[in-house]
């Protein structure tokens, strides 16, 4: 094989690995439009799919087969575009007729992840998608269905089990959500203009718009938070010694950011 040298070299390059979601909504945009996008580092042999569902009416009672759990299904469900590893149900990223888009990052938190089989990350996006008609009924289907059934399962099809907890980005036509959880638990803020990035890391500060009614509680019986002063997400439920991933991305996550910052406007 005689590649060009320039195609030799970037072969023995480390390979770039991005995980990343952002939104970009006026006035950083240079339309009065929503810009929404996302990055994903799935295994380079997975075959990603990108398929259409149209929407449907399900009869009372039915259900549906997500990943690893079988759930309630609702009476309507709306049309969506999701990219999706092809052995899954759920999907990394998507959008529907109404204009939602989601996408969802691994992260790791002081929550151990659930090695039982329950709903992946991938399967909310779906699930979110598939029920709420704007990003806040997205938010509140996927903070539901994560409280009833958790979250856990191997994320990807290889032998050896690879499980993670899950931060997603909601946008549509008029605003955008990021909603960080922790095992069961879950905050959410609301971002109505400007923009937003998320990582392989919790980013919910203080900016907590909606959360899980026991999410405070949950912080001080860990000793994770005192009780006292304001409460950040991030600060309580993040690991202390961050895994190897985690830690790449904070930088990634700070340039994300950084790069958003210079293009507002734009």
């Amino acid at each position: 094989c005689h590649l060009p040298a320039r195609f030799r070299m970037a072969e023995q390059d480390p390979v770039p690995s991005s995980c990343d979601c952002f939104v970009a909504l006026p006035p950083h945009t240079a339309t009065p439009a929503v810009v929404f996008g996302k990055n994903a580092d799935r295994p380079r042999h997975e075959v990603q799919e990108v398929v259409y569902i149209p929407a449907a009416v399900h009869p009372p009672g039915d259900k549906v087969q997500c990943t690893y759990l079988e759930i309630e299904q609702v009476e309507r469900t709306h049309a969506v575009v999701l990219s999706r590893p092809a052995w899954l149900w759920g999907a990394e990223m998507g959008a529907n007729e109404h204009g939602v888009c989601v996408g969802n990052e691994g992260v790791w938190t002081r929550e151990p992840v659930g090695e039982d089989e329950a709903l992946l990350g991938m399967d909310l996006v779906r699930l979110g998608l598939e029920r709420g008609s704007s990003a806040r009924e997205a938010v509140e289907v996927m903070a539901a269905l994560l409280e009833r059934y958790g979250q856990g399962g191997s994320c990807k099809e290889e032998p050896v089990p690879f499980i993670y907890h899950n931060t997603f980005l909601l946008a549509d036509r008029t605003e955008a959500w990021v909603l960080e959880t922790a095992g069961r638990y879950w905050a959410a803020q609301q971002i109505q203009e400007g923009s937003r990035n998320i990582s392989n890391q919790l980013s919910i500060g203080r900016e907590i718009t909606a959360e899980h009614a026991e999410l405070r509680q949950r912080a001080r019986s860990q000793g994770w938070w005192s009780g006292d002063g304001d409460f950040s997400f991030a600060e309580a439920f993040s690991l202390p010694h961050q895994p190897p991933r985690m830690e790449a991305a904070k930088a990634r996550y700070r340039a994300g950011r950084e790069l958003l910052r210079q293009h507002a406007g734009g």
